[in-house]
């Protein structure tokens, strides 16, 4: 009966529009009665939940999945069973625990927000010996022990050291701390540990169940969802503008301390939301009940030549994904990764309309996407098709003998609409770099370039971090001061202002061009 159940649910994703919300709430309640005793069928059931939230038909069923997921903290402590919550693909219900390896920046970030949640794994850590050279710098004594003994109880040495109402964790993460090193020797020092740490996340506010932002006005679906083939790129990026705010500052490091909590949960860790510029916290209004939090890196922790921001964007108040982009002149790299629970959403509209925002506050026009995004050594990504996913909205691949056998799968299409490519096929064809030029310009200027390839370039002509004022060695004057004032930007208040003078440095651009291709 529960299994019945939610393979009916799960088939409501097709039918928005078709069926009547009167039948969801019925199946919705039905199920809320049932006892789901097999972790796998608690999965899908949490996951049916949190699609039907992020997509509502009605505001019924936006109060019936609140109150089912609100139950899940009790309905997963009471299974035996709890390694199959620990996978990465739905890691983070409330209830449930996990372990995992997290960077200094974010252990001390979680460890903040979730003292009494959140400690060394010292069950499963394997690597208790990388403790010697950390702890000697903490513990002067242990020295008595670590470099002339085997078997150094290092777990006894920190229970000896730390308050008694201090974890373990925290004792390590605030010496460390205190070490006369800068922020990124100690994030070293720290990350050397390869740590542990085991979350127990209870019922977090933060958990994948109960993540919300706050909404006054949710977006019900009432009509079939936009489709891929409905979106135009072309006409998005000419679109007007979407209407942006900025978070106030406690506003908007409160929303930081969130996304990065719900990130980590999944087993995620992007370099923006461990060191984001909590100073410019954005939010767009993407429509259809989609927002978007975006920002960048403070000046401390920005790339040498590309411009990097980061963002989150939710359906209903639910966090449905992340995007990375990391610009240069007009031409930006976007990591795009929408989470496994909202794969049957809007995907397309979404992506869309973040290339539309980033067009907008960037100035970014040409937009690339790397081998890894459409499936290249990435098995999810070849399971959810992103490389027709990405095709189908206009991206050219960069490699010709990719574009080769694009041609002639597109051919097989033509002829038989049923056809499907291949794993070893879709394999071949996330070999390539994929493009879009959303200027319509038709240059074909950014296809050789590579950013390593600049980068490798300049370090063998003896270039340092300071790229940008080495190269500009031998232009006239006028160049020069343009470049200062690049330059300035790069390490201004604002990456965008950095990214908009970039954009108008003709000689610039050519060069940058010339050296990474």
């Amino acid at each position: 009966m529960p299994t019945d159940l939610l393979a009916r649910l799960e088939q409501w994703k097709s039918r928005f529009g078709a069926g009547k919300p009167e039948e969801l709430h019925r199946l919705l309640r039905a199920a809320m009665r049932s006892e789901f005793r097999d972790p796998g069928e608690v999965i899908r059931w949490h996951e049916c939940l949190l699609f039907l939230r992020a997509y509502p038909a009605d505001g019924e069923v936006v109060r019936l999945a609140n109150r089912a997921l609100s139950s899940f903290a009790q309905r997963t402590a009471g299974l035996a069973e709890q390694a199959a919550f620990e996978d990465p693909t739905v890691s983070g219900i409330a209830g449930t625990s996990f372990s995992a390896v997290f960077s200094y920046d974010v252990a001390r970030s979680l460890a903040a927000r979730y003292p009494r949640r959140i400690e060394i794994d010292w069950e499963n850590y394997d690597q208790l010996d990388k403790f010697g050279p950390v702890l000697r710098r903490l513990l002067p004594l242990v020295e008595e022990d670590w470099p002339v003994e085997a078997h150094v109880p290092f777990r006894r040495w920190i229970d000896a050291a730390r308050g008694r109402r201090q974890s373990s964790l925290a004792w390590l993460l605030n010496g460390i701390a205190r070490l006369p090193l800068s922020a990124r020797e100690r994030s070293d020092l720290y990350d050397s540990l390869e740590l542990l740490l085991v979350w127990r996340i209870g019922n977090s506010s933060d958990s994948r169940t109960h993540m919300r932002l706050p909404e006054r006005h949710p977006f019900y679906h009432t009509t079939p969802l936009i489709a891929r083939r409905e979106i135009s790129l072309a006409a998005e990026l000419e679109a007007a503008p979407l209407p942006v705010t900025r978070l106030a500052g406690p506003e908007g490091r409160r929303i930081l301390g969130r996304i990065l909590g719900n990130s980590a949960m999944r087993y995620r860790e992007l370099y923006g939301f461990t060191h984001p510029d909590a100073a410019r916290v954005f939010r767009a209004d993407a429509g259809r009940g989609v927002q978007i939090v975006f920002f960048g890196v403070p000046p401390e922790w920005r790339l040498p030549v590309r411009a990097y921001h980061a963002g989150v964007f939710f359906k209903n108040g639910v966090p449905a994904g992340y995007v990375e982009v990391l610009s240069l002149c007009e031409r930006a790299e976007v990591g795009f990764n929408l989470y496994y629970t909202f794969r049957e959403g809007e995907s397309a509209w979404i992506y869309a309309r973040l290339l539309r925002l980033f067009r907008q506050v960037l100035g970014v026009t040409c937009f690339s996407v790397d081998p890894y995004q459409v499936g290249w050594e990435n098995d999810e990504a070849i399971d959810s098709g992103a490389f027709w996913f990405y095709r189908k909205l206009g991206f050219r691949p960069l490699d010709p003998q990719v574009a080769r056998l694009v041609a002639r799968e597109e051919s097989r299409l033509r002829r038989a609409p049923g056809y499907r490519s291949s794993r070893a096929m879709l394999s071949k064809l996330a070999r390539s770099y994929m493009l879009y030029d959303g200027a319509g310009s038709g240059s074909h200027d950014w296809d050789e370039f590579r950013v390593r390839n600049l980068a490798l370039r300049c370090t063998a002509m003896g270039a340092d971090r300071d790229v940008l004022r080495q190269i500009a060695k031998g232009w006239n004057r006028e160049e020069r001061i343009a470049m200062e004032a690049i330059v300035r930007a790069k390490n201004g208040p604002d990456e965008r202002q950095y990214l908009r003078l970039m954009q108008r440095h003709r000689r610039l651009r050519e060069t940058l061009i010339r050296l990474g291709s």
